[in-house]
């Protein structure tokens, strides 16, 4: 089975708590050398400091490719752009543009008067601006706005036209879920990479909440094996099993890349990839 090229997502700490707990997982993770980084936004920009800190500080202190997220939600194009500069002044050359959720509370996403007013205008600004590879996000199902079952594919192509050279998914499932996604961008004519998204389950709680507020669909068969192994105790187990069989199944596929949500939290996401054969060992037998 061919090795994958993997990268994660690692959110800013608001604590010091969690600040120990992102180096950790930073600490943990970075001797698989992923081909890059993302650092997420709080709802709304609520973390809009601290992701330029958390930037800037895994990228100085190991050696890592960031992309820094970078949203429409609550900016003006100025404040956007310094953003933009801050970024490039710590050394960071890749951006995941994205529109942004709004702001808890709200009904929905309303464009700041002064601001980008979709994430098509802002990849369009970072095209221009020239100094960025652009990532974007991408729903292999329907996003909870979208108005037919095309609409995200549609949406997709016009990122990748305004400049975006590559999606990173919402996570799913299932692999047919990614395929059927991955094969309608092809009728669409979209040439740009897209990566899938995993999740490795942390809590099955929480899981199940996320997939609810993003469109993510659960399969009866997976609600119903996580039931089980809750009852059991044998949650991180099953989690561990899905993920890697997930994972397997998409390499087998032709995927060749995966981004991992880590929520944080290294341990799970180490034993998948280290079963998917992305260990300390082979990456330096890779370089050498």
């Amino acid at each position: 089975m061919t090795t994958p090229r993997i990268s994660f997502e690692f959110f800013p700490p608001q604590t010091l708590d969690a600040s120990f707990r992102l180096w950790e997982t930073a600490q943990v993770l970075a001797p698989l050398q992923p081909e890059f980084v993302s650092v997420t936004y709080g709802a709304g920009g609520t973390t809009r400091k601290l992701t330029h800190e958390a930037v800037g500080a895994i990228h100085k202190n190991y050696g890592l490719n960031v992309a820094a997220h970078l949203t429409c939600v609550e900016a003006t194009k100025a404040e956007t752009m310094e953003i933009v500069n801050a970024y490039a002044d710590v050394g960071v050359t890749e951006i995941v543009a994205l529109r942004g959720d709004p702001p808890k509370g709200s009904a929905g996403f309303t464009p700041h008067p002064d601001g980008f007013a979709s994430s098509v205008e802002l990849i369009e600004a970072l095209a221009e601006d020239g100094r960025f590879t652009i990532r974007c996000g991408a729903y292999p199902e329907p996003h909870p706005e979208a108005t037919d079952s095309l609409a995200d594919v549609r949406w997709l192509k016009r990122k990748v036209e305004a400049g975006a050279t590559s999606a990173i998914t919402q996570f799913f499932f299932e692999a047919d879920t990614f395929f059927r996604f991955r094969d309608a961008c092809v009728k669409e004519g979209i040439e740009a990479k897209i990566i899938p998204g995993i999740l490795p389950i942390q809590s099955w709680k929480g899981a199940k909440k996320f997939a609810q507020s993003c469109g993510t669909s659960i399969p009866a068969w997976v609600e119903e094996a996580f039931e089980a192994a809750t009852r059991d105790d044998r949650e991180q187990l099953l989690a561990t099993a899905l993920c890697t069989e997930l994972c397997d199944k998409l390499i087998e596929g032709g995927v060749e890349d995966l981004q991992f949500y880590t929520l944080n939290r290294p341990t799970l996401t180490r034993d998948v990839c280290h079963a998917l054969g992305v260990t300390p060992e082979t990456v330096l037998e890779n370089v050498a």
